[in-house]
C-alpha cells in the first residue's frame, strides 16, 4: 500500500508487527501504572500548581495512548478483511479499554471534588488553559457512578455493545453486490453501488439503490440485532446515570442545551416544504411527473462528467487558495504527505472520514472516490476537517478536539468554497444549473436529511425502552420520518424501508447527525459574512478553527456573530437556502 492513492502509515509505525508498536503498548501501560500510583486518591487535595503538573502528565499519557490505537484504526479501516489488521484492531480496543479503566479515577476525582475546593482551583490563573476542560467535566457530576462501577461497565462493554459495533463494521464491509450494467453482471462494493445514484439513467439508479438495500433486508436479523443492542445498552446507561432523555448525554457533551437542539430540529421541520418545492422543481427539470428517492441526486443534464483524482485534488486546493494561501498549503499537505486513502475496494470502510490524531500528529483522510462531482465535494469536506485539526494543533491534547457542533463547520465551509468558486468561474448556464442543484441537494442532505436521521434515532431509543424492536418496526419508524420530509413530492421505493440499516453514525456515535444540521446552518451564516468582508474575515474564521475544543461552542462562535439560542438564527440559514432555490429558478 505505497502508491499515491493509498495513505502511508509508516510515519506512525513501520508495520503491525514492528517492535516500535509493541514498545508503544508496553511503555504506555507502564506510564499509566506510574500515573495511577502517583495520583489515585490524591486529586482532591492537590494545589493548583500540583494539579497543573498532573494535567500535563495526563495529557502526555493521552497522546501516548492514542497513537497506537489510531494506527490500528487506520489499518482496519483500510482493510478489515486482513487477519493481521483484525487482530491489531481488537488488541487496540482491549488496550484502550484497559488503560481507560486505569485512568478513570482522575476524571472521577475531579468530578466528585467538593464544590468549594473545585471553584477555588478552577478560578486559579495557573489553570486557565484547562478551565474549560474542568468545567465541562463537572457538568457530568450527577450522572457519574463510582470508580468501581464505571470500570465494570467499561470492561463489560468489550463483549457487549462494542462487540456489536465491531460486528456491524466487519459485516458491512464484507458485503458484495451484483448488478447488471451494459449487458454484463458486475460485482460491486456498497460505495460503488451508491455512487450510481448520480448516474443519468433512472432505471439504473433505482436498481442500484434497490440492490443495495435488498441485500440489507436479507440480513435484517443481523442489522436489527445490532441496532437493538445499541439502543438497549443506551437505555440501561440512561437509567443507571439518571438521564431523562436519550439525547441528554450527547447534548451535555456538546455543551448545547437540549432546548436549543429541539429548537434546531423544529425549525428544520418547519422548513421541510422548501425541500419539497425543490424536489418538484427537479422533477420538471428531469421531465418526470414525480421523483423517486433514487432520483434525488440525479444529474439534471445528460452528461455524466467524471473527474480524475488529480483534477479533484487541484480543484480542492484551488478552492481553498481562493480563501487563503495558508489554507491552500494546509490542504495540499494531505496529498504531498500521502495521508489520503482514495479508492473504494473490498474490505475498506465505506463513506469518508478525517481522523484527527493528536496535536503532535497530522490527520489522515479516507475517501471512496469514484469520480463524480459529489466525490470532489467530499474531498473538500474532509480536507476541511483536516485543516481544522491542523490549526487546532496550537492547543494541548485536552483542548484539541472540537465539540460535535463545531466538528462539521470547517468541512461544510470547505464545500461552500468549492461550490462558490465553480459557480463564479462557470459561464455555461446549463453547468451553472447543475452546480446549483448539487449545492442545494448538499444543503438538503446536510440539514433536512440529518434531521430525519436524528428523529429516527430519537424514536428508536424512546421506543426500545418498551421492548425489542423488530426489523419491520425499525423500518416503519424510518419510513414515517422520511415521509415527513418528502411529503407527496417524492415517491419512496419499497427497498428504502431498510435505509436505516447501513448508517454507521447510529452505531458509532449517538446523535452525531444533528451536528451536521447545526454546522450547515452555522456555515451558511459564516459564509454570508465572508462574502461581504472577504479578506478581513479570514483571521476571524481561522481563530474559530484554531480554538479546537478549548472553549464552549457559543464562546468560540461569538466572534462570528453566531447566537445558538435564537431560533431566528437557524431560520436565517434556511432563508439562504430559499435564496439559492430562487437563484436556480432564475436560470430556468
Amino acid at each position: 500500500m505505497n502508491s499515491d492513492l493509498n495513505w502511508d502509515t509508516t510515519p506512525l509505525y513501520p508495520s503491525p508487527s514492528s517492535p516500535e508498536l509493541a514498545s508503544a503498548f508496553d511503555d504506555a501501560t507502564a506510564q499509566v501504572a506510574a500515573f495511577r500510583e502517583l495520583y489515585r486518591g490524591k486529586v482532591p487535595g492537590l494545589s493548583a500548581e500540583a494539579l497543573l503538573e498532573a494535567l500535563r502528565s495526563y495529557e502526555s499519557l493521552q497522546e501516548k495512548l492514542a497513537k497506537p490505537q489510531l494506527y490500528a484504526y487506520l489499518l482496519f479501516a483500510a482493510d478489515s478483511e486482513s487477519d493481521e489488521h483484525k487482530r491489531l484492531s481488537q488488541k487496540a480496543d482491549e488496550f484502550g479499554n484497559a488503560m481507560g479503566r486505569e485512568l478513570l479515577f482522575f476524571d472521577l476525582e475531579i468530578i466528585q471534588m467538593d464544590d468549594e475546593a473545585f471553584r477555588k482551583l478552577v478560578d486559579d490563573s495557573l489553570l486557565a488553559n484547562y478551565r474549560h476542560f474542568l468545567m465541562a467535566l463537572r457538568k457530568f457530576k450527577k450522572h457519574t457512578l463510582s470508580e468501581r462501577e464505571e470500570s465494570l461497565l467499561s470492561q463489560k462493554s468489550l463483549t457487549g455493545v462494542q462487540a456489536f459495533v465491531r460486528l456491524f463494521d466487519e459485516f458491512s464491509s464484507s458485503l458484495r453486490y451484483e448488478l447488471e450494467m451494459e449487458g454484463e453482471k458486475r460485482e460491486m462494493t456498497g460505495e460503488e453501488l451508491l455512487a450510481l445514484l448520480h448516474h443519468p439513467d433512472a432505471e439504473l439508479r433505482e436498481r442500484a439503490l434497490g440492490t443495495f438495500l435488498k441485500r440489507h433486508e436479507e440480513h435484517g436479523i443481523i442489522f436489527s440485532a445490532v441496532f437493538n443492542n445499541a439502543a438497549l445498552d443506551h437505555s440501561q446507561d440512561l437509567e443507571l446515570r439518571s438521564y431523562g432523555h436519550p439525547m441528554e448525554p450527547t447534548n451535555l457533551g456538546n455543551e448545547i442545551p437540549t432546548e436549543v437542539v429541539q429548537s434546531l430540529m423544529q425549525v428544520s421541520e418547519a422548513n421541510y416544504p422548501l425541500a419539497q418545492e425543490y424536489f418538484r422543481m427537479k422533477a420538471k427539470l428531469l421531465g418526470m411527473p414525480r421523483l423517486k428517492n433514487s432520483d434525488v441526486y440525479a444529474p439534471i443534464t445528460e452528461t455524466n462528467r467524471k473527474y480524475s483524482f488529480e483534477e479533484a485534488r487541484t480543484m480542492t486546493v484551488e478552492a481553498y487558495r481562493g480563501f487563503s494561501e495558508e489554507f491552500a498549503q494546509l490542504a495540499d499537505s494531505f496529498f504531498t504527505g500521502k495521508r489520503v486513502d482514495v479508492l473504494p475496494r473490498g474490505g475498506k470502510s465505506g463513506g469518508a472520514f478525517c481522523m484527527g490524531m493528536t496535536p503532535s500528529l497530522p490527520p489522515y483522510l479516507l475517501l471512496n472516490f469514484t469520480g463524480n462531482l459529489r466525490d470532489v465535494s467530499t474531498i473538500a469536506h474532509e480536507v476541511g476537517h483536516g485543516i481544522h485539526y491542523l490549526l487546532a494543533q496550537r492547543q494541548t491534547m485536552l483542548n484539541y478536539h472540537p465539540p460535535l457542533p463545531l466538528a462539521e463547520t470547517a468541512s461544510v465551509f470547505g464545500e461552500m468554497l468549492l461550490t462558490r468558486q465553480l459557480l463564479e468561474r462557470e459561464t455555461d448556464v446549463e453547468v451553472k444549473k447543475s452546480l446549483l442543484c448539487a449545492k442545494i441537494e448538499d444543503i438538503i442532505a446536510t440539514t433536512f436529511r440529518q434531521n430525519v436521521l436524528t428523529r429516527f434515532e430519537e424514536r428508536m431509543h424512546l421506543e426500545r425502552v418498551n421492548g425489542l424492536l423488530t426489523a419491520n418496526e425499525l423500518c416503519d419508524i424510518w419510513w414515517k420520518e422520511n415521509a415527513k420530509l418528502y411529503g407527496d413530492s417524492v415517491e419512496m421505493i419499497e427497498p428504502y424501508r431498510y435505509g436505516w440499516s447501513y448508517i454507521s453514525h447510529f452505531i458509532h456515535s449517538r446523535f452525531y447527525c444533528y451536528s451536521y444540521t447545526c454546522a450547515e446552518l452555522v456555515v451558511l451564516s459564516l459564509f454570508q459574512r465572508y462574502l461581504k468582508e472577504r479578506e478581513s474575515f479570514v483571521p476571524i474564521y481561522r481563530d474559530i478553527l484554531a480554538d479546537g475544543g478549548s472553549r464552549t461552542p457559543a464562546e468560540t462562535l461569538a466572534p462570528g456573530g453566531i447566537v445558538f439560542s435564537d431560533p431566528g438564527f437557524w431560520q436565517g440559514g434556511y432563508d439562504l437556502l430559499a435564496d439559492l432555490i430562487n437563484e436556480l429558478k432564475g436560470l430556468l
